[in-house]
């Protein structure tokens, strides 16, 4: 694996089917809470979370390679691809904790608002910034399983 932003996270089982297999769909859940991590962890990134500044998920595209099971924790990786004016892509790569192969890849377009009027607006410097630079190495561990 890379040192980019990773992010565990335990798949329950009400995010599985029958025969114990992750629903497609939760796969953008995956995808939105590794990212909004991701986002708490830049230096800026509170600004997110803290009603300044809001984002507003545009496009998402998500490939599918294998299946994640129930209480398999996921490893997923996070980074910014692309930085436009008002608008930033973030690739996303889902493995099983502890194994090399990605099971999932993602890449989601978000535009930032001005959180008052919902009006798109450009990357603050400070943010422009902080993405460019990323969050390598850096984890958040919702599973315990770098405790383990």
């Amino acid at each position: 694996m890379d040192d980019r932003f990773c992010y565990y996270l335990r798949v329950r089982y009400c995010e599985c089917d029958m025969q114990k297999v992750v629903f497609n769909a939760h796969y953008g859940n995956y995808v939105g809470l590794a990212a909004n991590e991701f986002l708490r962890c830049l230096p800026f990134g509170e600004n997110l979370v803290d009603g300044h500044l809001d984002y507003q998920l545009v496009k998402q595209t998500i490939q599918w390679k294998a299946p994640a099971r129930f209480d398999q924790v996921l490893a997923i990786s996070v980074s910014v691809k692309h930085l436009g004016k008002t608008s930033f892509t973030i690739a996303t790569d889902i493995r099983i904790a502890g194994e090399e192969n990605v099971i999932v890849t993602a890449e989601t377009v978000r535009v930032i608002l001005d959180a008052k009027t919902m009006v798109k607006m450009p990357i603050p410097h400070d943010l422009r910034l902080a993405m460019e630079q990323g969050a390598p190495g850096m984890v958040v561990d919702h599973a315990g399983y770098l405790s383990r």
